[in-house]
């Protein structure tokens, strides 16, 4: 349990240097935060690698992962809204409120709100030693769905705010075959699984990803493919081969033993990784109170929100705090779901599991910027995703605290359908 205020303490040190480093480094800072943001996502992606290799799927029982993706796209479509809404009728003057071109900027500014941390959580869940709970089962398949539903909603609004470009229907090919692959090669492809490796598969998914980016951005400055590392590395994990007769869930299962020095190492390995994960999420924050620069889109114009007033401190602490409530109000939906399979304790700590926010809403808020979303809505946007990161520890406690009083009755155990096996 130590893991967890050392990965607190981290995360929210990683958050106040973003904040204070720009000033003391000068231009020298941009350098620093392109490799924190290309060293997060080395750190996500052996994360993600992780979580793909434990992922196990019945191929017998394709309806419930159904229901499993609705879920995670309610859950992600709540807060989205919410969070729209709010910034829309409660912070937008009233002549604004029919206007599309206003509700197309606040649709894609909101939807930092709808992806789960999955880095971050999945780190300080398995540092809770909550890796073998229904609870983390269930959570790791709706927070792939809902990352999923995130950047695939990301097309469609692209699309409304820019127009139709090939770039968009790349992403969405892609993204497909991935899907493809990990469905078909589900645990079958005999390659090298410890931590050297992984962290090699984790570098090279971050760099082709970065590749892609740069690439088509030059192509297109307004629509780049940006294919995020959450699914490549998820899909590799997938399609890992196992080997005969271990528990996937345990920390030594790659290596096939249940102890020793190699062991030893890979859990080692892989604590100093989530631990630089933490930091290093924190350190990508964008700087919060620096001001958002209006600037100009297409044909000239500025947009409504980059034209709005700003807001004084006070008023702009309220709507942070605010937005905040709502979109993890959004995230609570799964708690009402799933009565036949879990207690209602367990069902409200995957719940609160889906609030934290991280890597992927950032990336959201700094695509907003590149479009000359601005002023005191993304400013709101920005502040409320640090409070959401900086709130992880309590939200992980409140899971902790949840499961000890499970009590262990049979509608609290997990029934055969969710007790995922490969197939």
């Amino acid at each position: 349990m130590w893991k967890i205020p050392v990965f607190s303490v981290l995360l929210v040190g990683g958050v106040v240097l973003s904040q204070v480093l720009p000033a003391l480094m000068g231009p020298n800072y941009g350098i620093l935060r392109e490799w924190a943001e290309f060293l997060t996502m080395v750190g996500l992606g052996f994360i993600m690698i992780h979580v793909g290799y434990e992922f196990e799927l019945d191929k017998r029982r394709l309806a419930s992962y159904g229901w499993d993706y609705v879920v995670a796209m309610t859950t992600a479509a709540f807060p989205w809204i919410f969070a729209a809404g709010y910034f829309v009728w409660v912070m937008m003057p009233r002549e604004l409120w029919s206007s599309w071109d206003a509700w197309k900027e606040v649709l894609i500014a909101a939807r930092f709100a709808a992806p789960t941390a999955s880095g971050v959580l999945f780190a300080m869940l398995a540092a809770a030693g909550l890796s073998v709970t229904w609870m983390f089962r269930k959570t790791r398949i709706l927070v792939i769905f809902d990352d999923l539903d995130t950047v695939l909603l990301m097309i469609p609004l692209k699309i409304i705010f820019v127009g139709w470009a090939a770039q968009l229907g790349v992403i969405v090919v892609v993204m497909v075959v991935l899907l493809w692959i990990a469905w078909h090669w589900l645990h079958r492809v005999a390659i090298p699984v410890t931590w050297p490796w992984v962290l090699g598969y984790a570098v090279v998914i971050a760099a082709v990803s970065e590749a892609i980016y740069l690439g088509s951005k030059a192509i297109d400055q307004r629509i780049p493919i940006h294919l995020e590392v959450l699914l490549p590395a998820f899909v590799l994990g997938c399609i890992m081969k196992r080997p005969e007769g271990t528990d996937p869930h345990r920390d030594d299962a790659r290596l096939g033993h249940q102890e020793g020095p190699e062991w030893a190492t890979e859990q080692l390995v892989a604590t100093i990784v989530s631990m630089v994960f933490m930091l290093l999420v924190g350190l990508s924050m964008p700087p919060l109170f620096a001001g958002v620069t209006a600037k100009e889109f297409t044909q000239g114009e500025q947009t409504i929100t980059a034209s709005m007033a700003p807001i004084g401190l006070g008023a702009l602490a309220l709507h942070v705090v605010l937005v905040t409530v709502l979109i993890n109000i959004g995230k609570l939906f799964p708690a009402f779901c799933y009565r036949r399979e879990a207690h209602w304790r367990e069902r409200l700590a995957v719940a609160i599991a889906m609030c934290p926010r991280g890597e992927v809403g950032a990336g959201i808020i700094l695509l907003s910027l590149q479009y000359g979303i601005g002023g005191p809505i993304v400013s709101v946007a920005m502040l409320s995703l640090a409070l959401n990161l900086v709130l992880t520890p309590l939200f992980i406690s409140t899971v902790i605290y949840l499961l000890k009083e499970v009590p262990r009755t049979p509608t609290a155990l997990p029934e055969p359908e969710v007790s995922l096996t490969s197939g």
